[in-house]
């Protein structure tokens, strides 16, 4: 049960922008371009970042959530995804990407957690300052998202094809463009 009332009965993050539609638009923009602007990493990896970072903060909501729209965007599918959450330095994905998941991880635990070390590394292995940057945001914009929908207690479905039909709309419309029913992120 929520902490304040709702005026939806919509999950998660979905019901917060609802609550007050005039912070959807910023919220949703800057997911949007964080997780499908230009950027020389994939849709599928930036989403696979967001929802690292989710599970690690243990929002069931927006990991359920991102899980869903990074396995429908990456041809290994929720098979990576749960090998990425479960052991990301043993998972198929680039030293690219493990060297980023590794930054996500630091500022998941706090902005100065992030190390010269763990900047090198993934410089070593071909990340960009811009691509460094994004993840430094995508981790930090879902400590944000992820205490905002569990700091007001929002319901979480349990039922996995919620988050799939979910995925299917945000891969379509994106996160800001209006659809049949809108996807506020998660």
């Amino acid at each position: 049960m929520p902490h304040i009332t709702l005026n939806t009965d919509e999950p998660g993050i979905r019901g917060l922008l609802r609550f007050r539609p005039e912070t959807a638009r910023p919220l949703n923009d800057l997911a949007e371009v964080l997780l499908r602007g230009e950027s020389t990493l994939s849709r599928g990896e930036r989403e696979l970042i967001a929802t690292y970072v989710s599970g690690l903060n243990e929002c069931r909501f927006c990991t359920s959530s991102h899980a869903a729209f990074a396995a429908a965007q990456l041809s290994e599918g929720m098979a990576l995804v749960e090998q990425v959450r479960a052991d990301p330095d043993g998972a198929p994905v680039s030293a690219k990407l493990k060297a980023l998941l590794g930054i996500a991880a630091a500022v998941q635990q706090g902005g100065r957690q992030v190390g010269d070390h763990q900047v090198a590394a993934a410089r070593a292995e071909g990340a960009t300052d811009v691509e460094i940057h994004d993840t430094v945001l995508i981790a930090a914009a879902f400590c944000m998202f992820n205490r905002y929908v569990d700091g007001l207690a929002t319901f979480a479905p349990e039922d996995p094809a919620a988050y799939a039909t979910a995925a299917d709309r945000v891969i379509t419309y994106g996160y800001t463009t209006t659809s049949p029913v809108a996807e506020p992120r998660g």
